[in-house]
């Protein structure tokens, strides 16, 4: 996986309803295996985001990235895919657009819901697991646990 290390554009404009970030050299650095590669603006070098559907229009722009001799090219779809983009992403839109993007509710109570039902699963395979090697004492401490339920 890859995280973005700095991400800020160099240029910023917005026509009726599309945001384009423009990024240059130095403004755009990601790290892949603990190497950090700056943006080379070879190819691609704009984000465009859709302000009222919050998305991003140019999924087929290619960015390149290089450290030393080495380049990654990456679509923006998959740095989308298999990088902490969009959380950069959210921050710049709502520091340039002054948006707040609401979190429905409905949302919430659902991802609450999903985790609850995660660790209680995550506790059962741990019963499993402690019964599994006759941890004793890991199989005491996780039932005693479930009793306060």
């Amino acid at each position: 996986m890859l995280s973005v290390q700095r991400m800020r554009p160099f240029f910023t404009s917005q026509e009726d309803f599309r945001l384009r970030l423009v990024f240059a050299y130095q403004y755009f650095s990601i790290i892949k295996g603990g190497e950090v590669y700056q943006f080379v603006p070879t190819e691609g070098k704009e984000i465009v985001v859709n302000v009222k559907s919050l998305q991003v229009e140019n999924l087929g722009e290619v960015f390149v990235f290089q450290r030393g001799s080495r380049f990654i090219r990456l679509p923006l779809y998959q740095l989308l895919l298999i990088s902490d983009l969009h959380l950069h992403l959210t921050t710049l839109l709502e520091g340039t657009l002054n948006l707040k993007i609401p979190m429905l509710a409905v949302v919430t109570e659902e991802a609450a819901l999903l985790i609850e039902e995660l660790e209680a699963q995550n506790s059962l395979r741990m019963i499993d697991y402690a019964l599994e090697t006759n941890n004793v004492a890991l199989f005491t401490q996780l039932t005693e646990g479930l009793h306060e339920f």
